[in-house]
């Protein structure tokens, strides 16, 4: 396993978005292994391929408090989501310290595969349903601070260049 360098906003390469995976092999799997790590290393509940720089549908999760129920999503498609909505504080691993408030369903069910190939259908509420709706935002171009205002986004982009400058 290894761990893989996960792309910060403003990256354009976070904007592209993701294509479906067509083979489920060895690569795919190392793929899925070496995701999970970054994602455990960093803290994070939640990976998208895009956010490593893989333009593929693919998703590992673990809101668990043991960190030890990882779940794999290849080629998501979410088919339901609830009415009831729910605005709460989100952070991500491609903006690092910065977290705000967003509106997500307080449930979804979604349609994937493992890695695999087995598709099974998953029901996910409260944190499992935002992080769901949060990494496949990813797989679509999108980053969570495009919900916020054109104000908060600016600022956060100009603070996420600035660390990026310092940084280098």
């Amino acid at each position: 396993m290894a761990l893989l360098n996960i792309l910060c906003y403003p990256d354009s390469r976070l904007h592209k978005v993701a294509t479906p995976v067509t083979t489920f092999d060895e690569k795919l799997r190392k793929l899925v292994a070496d995701m999970l790590e970054t994602m455990y290393e960093a803290q994070g509940v939640g990976l998208a391929a895009t956010q490593v720089d893989v333009h593929q549908r693919l998703v590992v999760l673990d809101t668990s408090e043991e960190r030890n129920q990882a779940t794999v999503l290849v080629n998501p498609e979410i088919t339901w989501y609830s009415e009831e909505r729910v605005k709460g504080e989100e952070g991500c691993l491609s903006v690092p310290g910065i977290y705000d408030g967003v509106e997500r369903a307080v449930a979804v069910k979604v349609k994937a595969a493992d890695e695999h190939g087995q598709v099974r259908e998953l029901e996910a509420e409260g944190l499992m349903a935002v992080c769901v709706q949060h990494e496949m935002d990813h797989l679509m171009g999108k980053v969570f601070v495009e919900y916020l205002s054109p104000l908060k986004r600016n600022r956060i982009k100009t603070k996420m260049l600035k660390a990026q400058k310092e940084d280098a």
